[in-house]
């Protein structure tokens, strides 16, 4: 594969590779690490992240999700289980779920993966491993790396603004990831949509 561009013409966006992966918190991640990446979103106090400027005319081509968190950010700063339970970010996260659910990889009604959805990662994280530094990765990479291994690539790739924005581990602080969850954040509790 050359490129995540390439990827992404022929797949899943990074935010439905994430929601695949590990659910919604994962699918948030992305949205996040989009903002932040197109200098957006920045960390604020205490494990959150803030906005730092408004979205601009490439703003209306983001996923729904991603400009659901700019606008929710515009209000007030937030740390991502502050995110997924705000209404403006918690009904594109059921659209996603929805959309995902009529193209196939995701169940109608049980919380969880169908095996196509369990395989769409798997063979991207076949042909894209996980870097060992970010040197020589676009943004789109980035994203998508972050999308197919979750905090592992994360705090590989962006490990001030993980910590700082309270994207990797509780409150900002790193947590082992536990065998069998490919989920941001830890295995984390609550309602999980797509988390195997």
């Amino acid at each position: 594969m050359d490129s995540a561009e390439t990827a992404a013409a022929e797949g899943p966006a990074p935010h439905e590779i994430a929601f695949l992966r590990g659910g919604r918190r994962a699918a948030l991640t992305v949205a996040v690490l989009t903002l932040r990446l197109s200098g957006s979103v920045g960390p604020g106090r205490g494990g959150t992240s803030r906005t730092r400027r408004p979205l601009d005319d490439a703003g209306a081509g983001l996923p729904a999700l991603t400009r659901a968190v700019h606008a929710s950010l515009l209000h007030r700063p937030a740390d991502p289980r502050q995110l997924l339970v705000r209404e403006a970010v918690a009904l594109p996260l059921i659209d996603l779920r929805y959309e995902l659910t009529v193209a196939g990889p995701v169940p109608v009604l049980l919380p969880g993966r169908t095996r196509s959805g369990r395989r769409a990662p798997r063979a991207l994280r076949a042909g894209y491993p996980l870097p060992g530094s970010r040197r020589g990765l676009s943004p789109e990479d980035r994203l998508l790396v972050v999308a197919l291994y979750g905090d592992r690539a994360l705090t590989t790739l962006m490990p001030r603004f993980a910590r700082e924005g309270g994207l990797a581990g509780r409150r900002g602080k790193a947590t082992g990831r536990k065998r069998g969850y490919g989920q941001s954040w830890g295995s984390g509790g609550g309602l999980s949509c797509g988390a195997a």
